[in-house]
C-alpha cells in the first residue's frame, strides 16, 4: 500500500475492491485479444493489465505489485471451436504450400520443354532414358511405342522407307 489512510478512508474494503477491479479488467483485456496473440504476447498483456490497475488504484492509495496471466480456463465449446479453427488454418497453409510446389514444378517443366524443343534429338534421348529407367524396375514385360521419326532414320539409310 502506498497510502494506507486513503485506502481505509476512500474505499470501504480496498482488498475486495482491488480484487473485483482486477477480475473485471482481466476479463475485459483478455476478451479483446485472440488466443494465439495471448500466448505470443503474454508479457505485453501483463503490462497492459498492470497499467490499467495502477491507473484505477492509485487514487485509493493502493499499488498492485505484480500482475501475471498464468492460466486461462476455457469452456469446452470454445476449445472445440479453437481446435477447428487451428485445423482449418493448418489445412489452408498445406494447400498454399502444395500450390506453390505445383507452380514451381510447372515452371521447371516449362523450362525443360524449352530445352527439349531446342534440340529434337534431346527429346529422343530423354525418351530412351525413360525406357532404361522402366527396364531397371525388373518388369516382366515392357511395351513402349516407338516414334516413326526414330525408325525413319534407319529406313532411309537402307532405302526401304514406305511411301506416304
Amino acid at each position: 500500500m502506498v497510502a494506507p489512510e486513503k485506502a481505509i478512508i476512500d474505499v470501504e474494503n480496498y482488498l475486495y475492491a482491488t480484487s473485483q477491479l482486477s477480475q473485471t479488467t482481466l476479463r475485459s483485456v483478455l476478451g479483446q485479444v485472440e488466443l494465439d496473440e495471448l500466448l505470443a504476447n503474454r508479457e505485453k498483456i501483463n503490462k497492459q493489465l498492470q497499467e490499467i490497475l495502477d491507473r484505477h488504484t492509485d487514487p485509493w492509495g493502493v499499488k498492485v505489485a505484480n500482475v501475471e496471466v498464468k492460466n486461462i480456463d476455457l469452456p469446452q465449446e470454445m476449445l472445440r471451436a479453437i481446435a477447428k479453427q487451428a485445423e482449418a488454418e493448418r489445412e489452408r497453409r498445406a494447400k498454399i504450400i502444395h500450390a506453390e510446389g505445383e507452380l514451381q514444378a510447372s515452371e521447371k517443366l516449362a523450362g525443360a520443354a524449352k530445352v527439349l524443343a531446342a534440340d529434337p534429338m534431346s527429346l529422343q534421348l530423354r525418351y530412351l532414358q525413360t525406357l532404361t529407367d522402366i527396364a531397371a524396375e525388373k518388369n516382366s514385360t515392357t511395351i513402349f511405342p516407338v516414334p516413326i521419326d526414330l525408325i525413319s532414320v534407319f529406313l532411309d539409310k537402307i532405302g526401304n522407307r514406305p511411301k506416304s
